[in-house]
């Protein structure tokens, strides 16, 4: 019998349209695992506030990452499975699907019980586990699969930040930066959380926001700061930055409560401050271009930094549909 995979991404706006965008923040922040608040204040929040006023200005942005093909984030998802499918044989059957928006996951599993595979292995398409991006989603799988008749072996991958594969993809890319010019510094920036589920998620009091995620260790192996922490050590180490050349920081923040920090806008105005000129960016977080990528970290903190005094400020690109990228999603598949 056939094994079911199914990847699965953060999601996007069918369009860039404001009620498209609209549609999408709604469905997005009102996640209680985005945003964990009690019910009736997220939904006053999210419906009341932040989607009506948010959208107009994030459609804007968003037409500025679409192309002919729509979003990068979606097209190169899918365009995962041919390769994909071709690596794996005729004994897999791969689909996609989007936790937020189109194709839903629901229409993805639903592709794979139609195939009655004998199992179904769902890969969330984040490196580092957290709660609002992986936990969202093997949370929502398990929504939709309890009400099946027959619920066949499931399986879900929680990270991947040590895949040999994923992580020289990120190399080769920074490589290519790296031989056409010679930073000054370089800059790991992450989407961020709220400091409380970053807490929530500690075991045994371990997580302090601080030193702890100098090390990467079962205590805190599935904390998210530890986690990114950890990834860019590894990255560093591969593309030999010394530590005092490189900076950790999280991106991306909402409302008014302390997020992870440092915060990486304050973190390139205190780099231009200092003199630095040149910086490289990564964004590990991010397996396929997106607006959090191209538009956040490409253009908005460039302006901010050369605004600052800094001169030059590259993105390196996300993984796309890089073809050891795709060797390493079959690993992650044929594993154990």
């Amino acid at each position: 019998m056939k094994k079911g995979v199914l990847l699965v991404n953060l999601g996007t706006p069918d369009s860039t349209s404001v009620a498209d965008v609209r549609k999408y923040l709604r469905e997005f922040l009102s996640d209680k695992r985005v945003i964990d608040i009690p019910d009736v204040p997220r939904w006053m929040l999210v419906n009341l506030i932040i989607a009506p006023f948010r959208a107009p200005k994030s459609a804007a942005e968003y037409r500025k990452l679409f192309t002919e093909r729509g979003s990068p984030l979606k097209y190169y998802t899918e365009d995962l499975l041919d390769p994909l499918r071709s690596i794996l044989g005729e004994e897999y059957v791969v689909e996609y699907a989007m936790r937020y928006q189109s194709p839903s996951v629901e229409s993805g599993l639903n592709l794979l019980k139609q195939k009655n595979v004998s199992s179904i292995h769902v890969i969330p398409l984040f490196p580092q586990y957290a709660s609002a991006t992986t936990g969202s989603v093997i949370d929502k799988v398990m929504e939709i699969v309890k009400d099946w008749q027959v619920i066949p072996e499931i399986k879900f991958t929680s990270q991947f930040l040590e895949d040999e594969k994923f992580l020289q993809v990120i190399v080769n890319n920074g490589q290519k930066w790296m031989e056409k010019t010679e930073y000054d510094h370089f800059v790991f920036s992450y989407h961020g959380l709220p400091e409380r589920q970053i807490k929530k998620a500690s075991v045994g009091n371990q997580c302090q926001l601080g030193s702890c995620c100098n090390k990467f260790h079962e205590r805190n192996q599935f904390c998210y700061r530890a986690q990114c922490f950890h990834t860019t050590r590894l990255v560093a180490e591969k593309l030999g930055i010394p530590e005092d050349k490189y900076t950790v920081c999280f991106q991306s923040r909402l409302g008014k409560d302390p997020w992870v920090q440092p915060y990486t806008e304050e973190v390139l105005h205190k780099l231009a401050e200092k003199g630095i000129k040149k910086v490289l960016a990564f964004s590990p977080a991010f397996v396929s271009d997106c607006l959090e990528t191209t538009i956040e970290v490409g253009e908005t903190y460039q302006e901010e930094f050369i605004d600052a005094g800094g001169e030059q400020w590259d993105l390196v690109e996300s993984l796309n549909d890089d073809p050891l990228w795709v060797e390493s999603l079959a690993g992650l598949v044929t594993a154990n």
